[in-house]
């Protein structure tokens, strides 16, 4: 079989994925690399622009009732975590782990300069740009460039998604998207591609390589299957897309796949209208999700080796609109959860809805301190380097 450059950037999505591939495969072909206690991290993105005010709610602050007549959530409707502060109702597991301990919120989580556009907030988020910075690589794709130099057994990064967010990726690695390894095996294993792959014969450059990235693919979707199956969860997860994408993250955690990031994204949060029943249709979702996967990270001993955050490109307006929702703000507050937190609970004050910027929360932290706290204590990354500056580590961890 002989294929043109042009026939061969038409196979499909598969052949669009392994140009994504990371330089990881070497590692997969060495059995049982990761002992129990290698940390991880889960980032779960709110897309859309999450309203932190009805998330973590400041329940005797007159201003919120004032400034959100119907959309205000009553102090007896909240979930108390102290006699200011609550969670949206349709967060119980979030109250649980707050109570135990497993629990950290940060508030007025931004940057300076804040860009209320969907696609721009996200790409500064994820490149940990400044605002008025355009960078073409993310901050965690430059963490898997930084972490291993021509080593044998570079880590690696995943997705559950079919496309790869700007923040895995990075000049020379990058990180896999998928939705399903099932599906992903099936469809690396298809005739067609297997055909393409074998018959290939040495020629021009280009062609070559993108041949020699797409057999790499094959490789890592037979290998990312067989690794899902060594320990599959017996936990219960809701038939939703995220608690289907937590449980697969489950079982790769449980098997040796030698993996630190996974990334997975909930939405739209983009709640202009009618805000109540959106947000908690996505809260419910999203509890009863991270529900199942704490449960199973417990059971499996693995809780401790697991920081979850969240995270959304913008908050939303102090003050309702006129159809019962709320526009594009600014800051926002952060999750973290895991059982080792080195701070927990309430990290910082929550907003200053008197202190105002054109009707918006001002940012109290930049996220690029979260950023740099993450790398250095969690990963164990030079956070200088992969963020081109220096930023506070925060005590949470």
């Amino acid at each position: 079989m002989v294929i043109k450059r042009k026939e061969f950037l038409q196979i499909g999505s598969l052949a669009t994925a392994s140009m994504m591939l990371p330089k990881f495969l070497k590692a997969f072909e060495r059995p049982n690399m990761v002992p129990p206690g290698n940390k991880v991290v889960v980032v779960i993105q709110f897309s859309g622009g999450n309203d932190g005010l009805n998330t973590v709610i400041p329940v005797r602050n007159d201003i919120y009732y004032r400034e959100r007549p119907r959309l205000g959530i009553a102090k007896a409707d909240a979930l108390s975590l102290t006699d200011e502060v609550g969670l949206n109702p349709a967060l119980e597991t979030f109250k649980g782990l707050y109570d135990d301990g497993s629990l950290a919120i940060m508030n007025s989580v931004g940057y300076p300069n804040p860009d209320r556009s969907h696609f721009r907030s996200m790409d500064i988020w994820h490149s940990a740009s400044e605002s008025n910075q355009y960078v073409n690589t993310g901050w965690l794709g430059r963490y898997l460039d930084a972490q291993c130099k021509a080593c044998d057994k570079p880590t690696q990064a995943m997705e559950l998604d079919d496309v790869l967010s700007l923040a895995l990726k990075g000049e020379e690695n990058k990180g896999l998207a998928f939705k399903d390894p099932a599906k992903l095996y099936n469809s690396s294993n298809g005739r067609f591609l297997k055909d393409v792959s074998a018959d290939h014969k040495n020629g021009e450059e280009t062609i070559d390589y993108l041949y020699k990235t797409m057999s790499a693919t094959l490789n890592s979707a037979n290998y990312i299957f067989q690794q899902s199956k060594i320990h599959p969860t017996t936990q219960t997860y809701p038939s939703t897309s995220l608690g289907k994408d937590l449980k697969t993250i489950a079982s790769l955690i449980f098997s040796d796949i030698n993996t630190k990031v996974y990334y997975v994204s909930l939405g739209s949060f983009d709640t202009h209208v009618n805000q109540e029943g959106q947000q908690k249709r996505l809260f419910t979702e999203l509890n009863d999700a991270v529900k199942a996967f704490t449960a199973d990270l417990k059971s499996n001993g693995r809780f401790d080796d697991v920081l979850m955050m969240t995270f959304s490109e913008f908050g939303r307006r102090v003050k309702q609109n006129a159809s019962n929702g709320t526009d594009h703000g600014t800051a926002n507050n952060m999750f973290f959860i895991g059982g080792n937190l080195k701070q927990k609970g309430i990290l910082n004050a929550m907003p200053n809805l008197g202190d105002l910027n054109d009707g918006d929360l001002k940012h109290q932290v930049d996220f690029k301190h979260v950023y740099a706290t993450v790398l250095n204590k969690w990963l164990g990354a030079d956070d200088m380097m992969i963020l081109g500056s220096k930023f506070n580590h925060l005590n949470f961890l």
